[in-house]
């Protein structure tokens, strides 16, 4: 099993997993938007990953890995999440005939744990948080022979991501500039895999929870940094960099933006208001980060990306009550 942990990261294994996941999934939609172009001063184009099934670019790493997985004949996969990441990994591991268990902490809403479990993985409740339930997914990665899946140090995911970005340069040639949600950093490392090999001028700007910047400071910092982990946004909520894939970014970026909890309620309402679409905290803060870069972007052809729909009613009802919303403009004081 370590062997996987090894794989190589590259252009070609990209294609590769194209192949594969090909065989699942359509490729998503990427459309230009005139109102939000005119927003912007930019020609804006929206990768919509929160169309897939999951509702976010998640499923594409699943099941490259799932193939591989099947390939060599390993008993099962567990992980532990309650987030896409679970949620793919239960997917993709249904989707292939592979046993699945998912560890969530204890008191995990009832919501999520129903949601993994209609993908088809066993759940399992286990420690008062997610330190606690690695420890079980470990024990269970020993005593049963399952694999466990990491959500960023994982070669396989990033090469099954980069076809999300393959599917861009396929529909558009002209590409100046892409912003992308930075939580574990698989999909920014995805597409740094990918440009940095057939197009290197593009620019790629990554954006965080300013609550939750372990990437950032990473990145600023050269070296791998621990960080506060308070965001309410989950594909920004992480508390650490991962070695896999901040040696891919750490040398890559054109820059980096923070956001703040409001920033981020702000992203999805202009997600809302300008695409009609309704995504989590960290697909929608591209669109936030856009506008703090739009002196940087005028006038170019910029990809941002939705990873994900998967937000709480919560979030949703939060951002839908900003002015934002309404009249799709930025609350520069950054409250209401």
């Amino acid at each position: 099993m370590d062997s996987l942990k090894n794989y190589p990261i590259s252009l070609y294994e990209a294609l590769k997993a194209k192949s594969v996941i090909s065989g699942y999934l359509s490729a998503s939609p990427l459309y230009r938007y005139e109102n939000l172009s005119q927003f912007l001063n930019c020609n804006a184009y929206i990768k919509h990953e929160n169309y897939n099934m999951t509702g976010s670019f998640k499923i594409r790493g699943g099941l490259n890995l799932m193939s591989h997985i099947r390939q060599n004949h390993i008993n099962g996969v567990v992980t532990f999440s309650t987030g896409n990441h679970g949620l793919s990994v239960a997917t993709s591991a249904s989707m292939n005939n592979i046993p699945s268990i998912i560890v969530v902490p204890e008191g995990t809403p009832r919501a999520k744990v129903q949601l993994i479990e209609n993908a088809g993985a066993k759940v399992i409740e286990a420690g008062s948080n997610f330190d606690e339930s690695a420890r079980v997914v470990l024990d269970i990665n020993e005593n049963k022979g399952f694999y466990n899946v990491h959500p960023a140090n994982e070669p396989l995911l990033i090469n099954g991501v980069a076809t999300e970005f393959l599917e861009i340069l396929d529909k558009l040639h002209n590409i100046d500039a892409i912003i992308l949600p930075l939580g574990g950093g698989s999909e920014v490392a995805a597409a740094i895999t990918v440009f940095k090999a057939l197009k290197p001028a593009i620019e790629i700007y990554a954006v965080q929870a300013k609550a939750s910047d372990a990437a950032y400071v990473s990145w600023k910092s050269k070296s791998v940094c621990e960080r506060d982990n308070t965001t309410f946004a989950g594909g920004f909520a992480t508390g650490t960099a991962y070695s896999t894939t901040f040696n891919i970014y750490k040398n890559s970026l054109t820059d980096f933006v923070l956001l703040n909890e409001n920033e981020i309620l702000q992203g999805i309402a202009l997600s809302a208001h300008y695409t009609h679409n309704m995504v989590e905290g960290a697909g929608g803060a591209t669109l936030m980060a856009a506008w703090k870069l739009r002196k940087q972007l005028e006038g170019k052809n910029v990809v941002m990306q939705f990873s994900g729909a998967n937000a709480s009613a919560e979030e949703i009802n939060r951002a839908l009550n900003l002015s934002t919303f309404r009249d799709g403009q930025v609350i520069i004081n950054g409250s209401e």
